[in-house]
């Protein structure tokens, strides 16, 4: 906490009249305030030395010790004596600086310190860098220094403060403070204009703005890092679930044993490692911003100056940084320039990943976060609902939409309870539109033609998705199971005979969201990418209320072979990892195929239900072309389904020949009738190379048995 705006303003104006009173004398020609007649390399005495720990990790740089701060109350300086009563007539005495140094001595001596002396105290300033930083900062604070300035050059042509007058008028100077080592540059508190071909000690230098606007008391977050970080909110109104709050209390412990040490935040859901971030933050009075790993510099250069400055706010303001590495976002960031950045950063910082990194430049503390459970999910939806938890289903609710706790209150917050599901379909969705296909689902069962066995499992996984809740928590299983407590499914047959369309009922069904992917479009040939793909895929599913529809299973999980080359070890590798990720899948997953003998049979063993899909007979091929045609459809109820049902068709390829008929019948301006769909069932079977007897697509109406008969 510092000064309030009177005793800062005092501050201020007595320590401008000394400066004024110090100028004035050296212009005249006098000695100023105990100045030894040569300036040298003197010890850097400092004022009201605070005891920083040691940091081996930044090694030659000034203390700077961390705590617990406030912001600091606007000041306004007061108008100065001397700018009113002082001519050029009135020579200062040596009584006249003694009289202002005690001024100074009493206005710093305020309970909170004044914000010049809390900055000196914070980055270690000895006094004459103080006095330095005064001088630098007199230009902003009271314009008419300039004269003063020039006059004690002795050049009109030099109305600004240098090193050189610096050395020359304060007290105990000192050549250290002028390295670039020292506080003054090494915080970059002050700007040297360092023309070409000029010296060091006679070049302008002037007060960092962000330095000027603090000790004004004008404090607040420098604007070269307000576009880079944005402010992360503890959410204190919300409960944190029990593991995080444990984690909560291990990042502040770390934070006990360690000045500035790095906590490494690790789990699968961003939002969660934030909010223990800024709680643990705030545990400690601090402010956690948030920076992402994609904004940091790849230049050494920049990447120490960005530290620099974020490690100086750090000590004027209660603030702690999270450099945000997930992968989810950011996948192609480069992990040198993490490593550079952290170390050369010696300020409390938090990193969030989803997997814990070998080296971060620096030692840290790993930290699990892991998202909340069903049944803390359940209990932060009732809190946020509020009465209106008693009309929504907040089990099911909080088994299919793996949210963090803040993204419950805002959900809640933002709809109804009628229309809370439709909300936490419409947050998680962004996640996966980047990585997979989203599906409408707008068929449900009375649209398919399934055999029964086939239909009876499709309905068992829709009933173990809807009561994973009353199984896994109220009856205790899921205390048991460790892995498999997702649902996981292979739909095999062949092409054309209902996978996809299954897939779409059960979502329809579930009220979820149907994304498909192909696993061949997940592999890649660089090592180790197909294995982030899928696992990104499979995050963002589980997050959301989405049914993950895997086509093509057998492009990734054919049997594994055995090892010849490294191209066979690595395909094993992918097998792996896939079999793996599905187990710990907590979402539904169905994979299709068309060649289930193909598959891994560890594959086979650990999915939930196999569902085969045959070729359909013709009983099933009569009951497809019948939901072929809407039931507006124009001569639908004209053609003979038996007739059609004797050729060889799948569920597909029935669908597009009923609707190449129907553009054929729109076309003509008339009804659907048997010849165009014959005509149209041709051109499928030429399209896709199957044979093509006439006698199956030849049409001739049926001897009207009521029609009487020739003798």
């Amino acid at each position: 906490m510092h000064a309030t705006d009177g005793d800062n303003a005092r501050f201020l104006s007595a320590s401008l009249d000394w400066l004024r009173l110090v100028l004035r004398r050296h212009a005249e020609g006098l000695p100023g305030p105990e100045r030894p007649a040569l300036p040298g390399p003197t010890p850097k005495p400092v004022s009201d030395p605070v005891p920083a720990p040691a940091r081996p990790e930044a090694e030659g740089r000034p203390p700077l010790p961390w705590g617990r701060r406030h912001h600091v109350a606007p000041a306004a300086v007061a108008a100065s004596p001397a700018d009113r009563a002082r001519s050029g007539a009135d020579t200062p005495t040596a009584d006249d600086l003694a009289a202002a140094a005690a001024r100074i001595a009493e206005a710093e001596a305020a309970v909170p310190p004044p914000p010049l002396v809390a900055l000196a105290r914070q980055l270690g300033l000895s006094r004459f860098e103080r006095d330095v930083l005064l001088m630098c900062l007199a230009e902003e604070l009271a314009p008419a220094m300039g004269a003063l300035f020039a006059a004690a050059h002795g050049s009109e042509a030099m109305a600004f403060p240098t090193f050189g007058l610096a050395l020359a008028v304060l007290p105990v100077p000192s050549w250290e403070a002028i390295s670039s080592h020292g506080p003054l540059r090494f915080w970059r508190l002050v700007e040297i204009s360092h023309a070409a071909g000029s010296a060091l000690v006679t070049s302008p230098v002037r007060a960092d703005e962000r330095i000027v606007d603090y000790v004004k008391g004008l404090d607040h977050l420098d604007e070269r890092l307000t576009v880079l970080v944005t402010r992360l909110r503890p959410a204190v109104h919300a409960a944190l679930p029990a593991s995080q709050q444990a984690a909560v209390a291990r990042c502040a412990a770390a934070w006990e044993r360690s000045p500035a040490p790095v906590v490494h935040l690790v789990g699968a859901q961003p939002g969660s490692k934030r909010l223990v971030a800024a709680r643990a933050a705030a545990s400690f009075g601090l402010t956690a911003y948030r920076l992402p790993v994609a904004l940091l510099p790849e230049r050494a250069a920049d990447a120490d100056r960005l530290a620099r400055l974020w490690e100086r706010e750090a000590g004027l303001m209660p603030v702690a940084l999270y450099v945000d590495a997930d992968d989810d976002a950011h996948g192609g960031y480069d992990p040198c320039a993490l490593g550079r950045f952290l170390a050369r950063m010696g300020a409390p910082v938090f990193v969030g990943s989803r997997d814990a990194s070998p080296d971060l430049g620096r030692s840290a503390v790993v930290v699990d976060v892991a998202p909340p459970t069903p049944r803390e999910r359940a209990a932060a939806w009732r809190e946020a609902l509020g009465p209106a938890a008693g009309s929504v289903h907040v089990d099911l609710l909080a088994r299919q939409f793996a949210l963090d706790v803040p993204a419950i209150a805002e959900v809640a917050e933002a709809s109804g309870p009628d229309r809370v599901w439709e909300a936490c379909l419409a947050r998680t969705r962004p996640r996966l539109d980047g990585l997979a296909q989203r599906l409408r689902p707008e068929v449900g069962w009375e649209d398919i033609v399934l055999p029964a066995h086939a239909e009876v499992l499709m309905r068992q996984i829709a009933d173990q998705v809807v009561r994973q809740e009353t199984v896994y928590d109220t009856w205790g299983f899921g205390e048991r199971l460790t892995r498999g407590l997702g649902v996981t499914a292979l739909f095999a047959g062949p092409s054309g005979t209902g996978k996809t369309m299954a897939a779409e009922v059960l979502a329809r069904e579930l009220g979820l969201d149907l994304y498909r992917t192909d696993l061949s479009a997940v592999m890649s040939k660089y090592i180790g990418e197909t294995e982030k793909n899928l696992r990104r895929l499979f995050d963002a599913a589980e997050a959301g209320g989405a049914v993950l529809f895997m086509d093509e299973a057998e492009a990734l999980l054919g049997k594994r072979s055995e090892v010849k080359d490294a191209h066979d070890r690595y395909a094993n590798v992918q097998i792996d990892y896939l079999l793996q990720r599905m187990e710990s899948y907590r979402g539904l997953a169905i994979m299709a195929t068309n060649m289930r003998s193909t598959l891994d049979a560890a594959l086979v063993r650990r999915l939930r239900f196999v569902v085969e899909f045959p070729f359909p007979d013709v009983a099933q091929r009569r009951e497809i072309w019948r939901k072929a045609f809407p039931e507006h459809a124009p001569g639908r109820h004209e053609l003979d389904y038996d007739r059609l049902a004797r050729l060889d068709v799948s569920g597909a390829m029935a669908r597009n020949i009923a609707v190449n008929s129907a553009f054929l019948a729109a076309a003509d301006g008339g009804a659907i009738t048997m010849p165009l769909v014959l005509q149209a069932a041709r051109e499928e079977f030429r399209k896709l190379q199957q044979p093509v007897r006439e006698r199956d697509f030849a049409w001739s109406r049926p001897a009207d048995p009521h029609s009487e008969v020739p003798s």
